[in-house]
């Protein structure tokens, strides 16, 4: 960071805060300055609401900050978050992340969470607060008491929220920087460090709907194939398909948790204005995630509008969302209704393996729209929906390898057989890693690889998982866990070192116990079930329940609704595609493990039978690699003890299981 010649703070490059000084220099400036210097930054205009906080905040921290030596960023941002942090003081060896409630005189629990999340952020996100000691503090202005004497701080050096008033702050500053020893921190190359955030889905459909670039909210590890090499990639390929007036359809792959959905609502959301030639919509089979997208974006949207002075109705808010993401079965019945080209040129199927073959096909068009004698496979369908198009089509297929988990379910062959046989003349992208198996495209591949107009780009495969920003190798560990191959597993297990945390139990108290222990802020944990574990209801788990995962994944964590009461279990259905930041798996009999690999078992009546159909066990053993691949910081595996009485829940069911997992180098909860 470079201080002008002047000494005039709005003349600074602020970077990531809007107003950014030492502190001898702050507390010099008039407050009418530093106001000013935050209007003109500011991406709203500022209402005298706004002005009067900042102002209070102002004339607040020049009075505790008098004779301190360090650095001040005012409204620094967090992008990860969609928010900004009103004050983070550098002082000493401390990062003080300052966060106001300006009139309020209780200090709510939404807002100490608000300012933990905050310091955690930094912390795990912002290179060069990574070995720093950080300190979030609340101030409630009109506060009479608060808890500047009590100092706790967690193993990675962000201590728990403080509440302060105006008249503690100083005394606050003061007695961390006596607890914390180090160097002093350097707070110009702390502001140029590196901001490496891996939101969530959710997250990052916020910011993204927010006009947040792809850029702002992706990490660029060195050496990963990151999001935005993919992201520009399409928007390449979407730009020439209009340009050159082609057809065309990419398929782009990535491991777990790697961003392929972040890719799609990235090009849907540049491109969602219905008057733009190359306007697009975001497509998913996934009912559950395309309710929780569109409520998360529904409630940010009227956060964000109403904060600006805007009176807004949910309801017409929650109609632009709708026309921007939408269910792919909305889709494809509209088509089926109208014969004309779709009004979008540009579509994005998120998990387009789970599209339905041509079995499943016919019988939904049979059984539930009456119509005989239809021929087509889901795939082919929606590809001859766009084909409609006399100019130009473009087609983003997101591809998930190994999670398909439902009956019917095509993988990605039905749509390299569509383009095959139906299709030549559409020009095909396809990622270069759609020949690995768990992609299952096997002769297909081989046979549209054939086709002139064929193209096999690196660029379509996303290679890092984003949701464990603790730990990429988990899907690796994860894939090696199912697959039988121990020695992988110990391999994998061992780098995931005490990043990311995997712990087993056979008590469920103590499983719900280490999340809730082990969660900080808003994160989020909630307990997870394969959708045929129906034994575990004896534990007070009951996968037949309804699960709403809008309530499961948005609400607060007093509603007993939400993930956060650990009542409710959410299965592969509710839970493929989104994430939460830790996790309970619980794993009962209908997956076992035995001396000659996994065992496949449906629960009928009052017994187990043995699952024989092949594609239904690849089901199964799928539900397990969502569940346990859904975790972003770590997860506790709950395995029953069983009950000797009870033949339904003999302890032979659940002892090798438990004993292969131990053997793969995850610990007991003690």
């Amino acid at each position: 960071m470079q201080t002008p010649s002047d000494g005039n703070p709005a003349a600074r490059p602020l970077q990531r805060a809007w107003f950014s000084a030492p502190l001898a220099e702050f507390i010099s400036c008039d407050p009418e300055a530093v106001i000013g210097v935050l209007t003109t930054h500011s991406e709203f205009s500022v209402e005298v609401a706004q002005r009067d906080a900042w102002l209070a905040q102002v004339t607040i921290l020049k009075q505790c900050l008098a004779g301190l030596s360090g650095w001040i960023f005012l409204e620094f941002n967090i992008p990860r978050m969609g928010r900004r942090v009103d004050a983070v003081l550098i002082i000493g060896p401390v990062v003080f992340v300052v966060e106001f409630k300006v009139g309020e005189h209780r200090f709510e629990r939404a807002a100490i969470e608000q300012v933990w999340d905050y310091a955690l952020d930094l912390k795990n996100f912002h290179e060069a607060s990574h070995a720093l000691t950080l300190v979030p503090i609340l101030v409630a202005t009109e506060a009479q008491t608060g808890s500047w004497h009590r100092l706790e701080s967690d193993e990675d050096k962000v201590f728990r929220p403080i509440c302060a008033t105006p008249k503690t702050l100083r005394a606050t500053l003061d007695l961390a920087l006596q607890n914390v020893a180090g160097l002093n921190v350097n707070a110009e190359q702390w502001a140029r460090g590196s901001y490496r955030p891996t939101p969530t889905i959710v997250e990052a459909a916020r910011a993204l709907y927010a006009r947040h670039s792809v850029e702002a909210i992706a990490r660029y590890d060195a050496g990963a194939q990151n999001l935005n090499v993919t992201s520009r990639r399409i928007e390449e390929l979407v730009d020439m398909a209009r340009a050159q007036r082609h057809k065309i359809i990419c398929f782009v792959t990535g491991v777990p948790g790697a961003g392929k959905t972040l890719v799609g609502l990235n090009l849907a959301t540049r491109r969602r204005e219905a008057t733009e030639a190359t306007h697009a919509v975001f497509l998913s089979g996934n009912g559950p995630l395309v309710a929780v997208l569109r409520e998360a974006l529904t409630r940010d949207d009227i956060a964000r509008r109403k904060q600006a002075g805007e009176r807004v109705r949910k309801g017409k808010v929650a109609e632009n969302v709708k026309a921007f993401i939408q269910n792919v079965h909305h889709f494809r019945d509209d088509a089926l209704i109208d014969s004309a080209a779709p009004a979008e040129h540009v579509v994005i199927f998120d998990e387009a393996q789970r599209a339905w073959n041509l079995r499943q096909t016919v019988n939904f068009m049979q059984r539930r729209k009456r119509r005989a004698g239809f021929t087509h496979s889901e795939p082919e369908f929606l590809i001859s929906c766009m084909d409609r198009h006399s100019d130009w089509a473009a087609i983003i297929c997101l591809v998930g390898g190994g999670q398909e988990i439902n009956t019917g379910e095509a993988g990605i062959d039905a749509w390299l057989d569509a383009i095959y046989t139906s299709f030549p003349h559409w020009h095909t992208y396809i990622s270069q890693r759609l020949h690995d198996s768990e992609y299952a495209a096997g002769k297909a591949l081989e046979a549209v690889s054939r086709c002139p107009n064929v193209h096999f780009d690196d660029c379509l495969h996303l290679a890092v998982s984003m949701r464990s920003f603790r730990a990429e190798t988990v899907s690796d560990f994860v894939k090696a866990l199912l697959d039988c191959e121990r020695a992988q597993a110990q391999a994998a297990f061992a780098k995931l070192d005490r990043r990311y945390p995997i712990v087993l139990t056979r008590d469920l108290n103590r499983a719900k116990h280490w999340v809730r222990s082990r969660a900080r802020g808003s994160e989020r944990y909630g307990v997870v079930a394969s959708s045929k574990a129906q034994r575990l209801k004896p534990h007070a788990i009951d996968v037949r329940v309804d699960v709403n995962p809008v309530h499961w994944f948005l609400n607060v964590k007093e509603d007993t609704r939400s993930s956060y009461y650990l009542e409710d279990a959410a299965t592969e259905f509710q839970v493929q595609g989104l994430e939460l930041d830790w996790t309970c798996v619980t794993w009962d009999a209908d997956l076992r493990f035995t001396h000659s690999g996994w065992s496949y078992h449906d629960f009928r009546g009052d017994r187990w039978c043995n699952i024989h159909n092949g594609q239904n066990r690849l089901y199964l053993r799928n539900a397990y690699r969502v569940l346990l691949t859904r975790a972003r910081q770590g997860m506790v595996v709950f395995v029953p003890p069983g009950e000797a009485s009870d033949p339904t829940r003999s302890p032979a069911f659940y002892d090798s299981t438990f004993n292969y997992l131990r053997s793969l180098g995850i610990p007991e909860l003690p």
